[in-house]
């Protein structure tokens, strides 16, 4: 795995990072990663892609995308990488621990966690979520970490037992994203929800609505 102690804060040059990280795998890190980068993308931003996972998911995403769609860029971990675009976004593996874990977490501009939901996705959760509440109180309760509901909709039971769990942290849950084909089918062919016809998917982008918010706010 690549260290991810990487050069992106280069003289007085910072970079917007995301970081899109659980150490739980099938948490469902690739897809809100490649989703995020294309909202950006579609706001005119110049995002860069940095995939840390093993299985190169979000590389293999990128690679369908299609020419005509607003770009995107791996990161290649130049020196001058930096000054090219406005953001990263990091695709995090479930491996991502110890001094690197805590070098990611520290060089973040936003951190957002996403939880599937299951007993054993929160409980596998539980100490990394300790973590970044611990690191949110270094940085003075700058609200840079959310947490997002992943293949859940409001108002069910695994959205309660999401919201329970957090209730003795405060880290708001600013988005449930419903599982669906649309996702799926949009993936297949190198594109985010953003890239497709409103139409399609009017429900899921509703879904952004807050996430994209406080992603503007930065």
């Amino acid at each position: 795995m690549e260290d991810v102690r990487f050069s992106i804060y280069q003289g007085e040059y910072q970079l917007k990072t995301i970081l899109v990280a659980n150490p739980k795998g099938g948490s469902g890190k690739t897809t809100l990663t490649v989703n995020i980068a294309g909202y950006l993308a579609n706001r005119g931003q110049r995002v860069a892609l940095l995939d840390l996972d093993r299985q190169q998911s979000a590389t293999r995403w990128l690679s369908l995308r299609p020419d005509n769609l607003p770009q995107i860029r791996i990161w290649e971990s130049k020196k001058e990488e930096a000054q090219r675009y406005d953001w990263m976004v990091i695709d995090s593996p479930a491996a991502l621990h110890g001094k690197n874990l805590s070098h990611a977490i520290r060089l973040a501009s936003k951190i957002i966690v996403p939880i599937a939901p299951s007993l054993f996705d929160l409980e596998a959760s539980r100490d990394f979520l300790q973590m970044l509440e611990e690191e949110k109180k270094l940085r003075s309760g700058k609200g840079h970490v959310c947490v997002v509901g992943m293949r859940m909709e409001m108002h069910t039971k695994a959205a309660w037992a999401l919201e329970h769990f957090l209730s003795t942290l405060d880290l708001p849950i600013l988005a449930y994203l419903r599982e669906t084909q649309v996702y799926v089918n949009a993936a297949f062919e190198g594109k985010s929800l953003f890239d497709l016809p409103h139409h399609i998917a009017e429900r899921e982008l509703e879904q952004w609505a807050f996430l994209q918010e406080w992603l503007s706010a930065l």
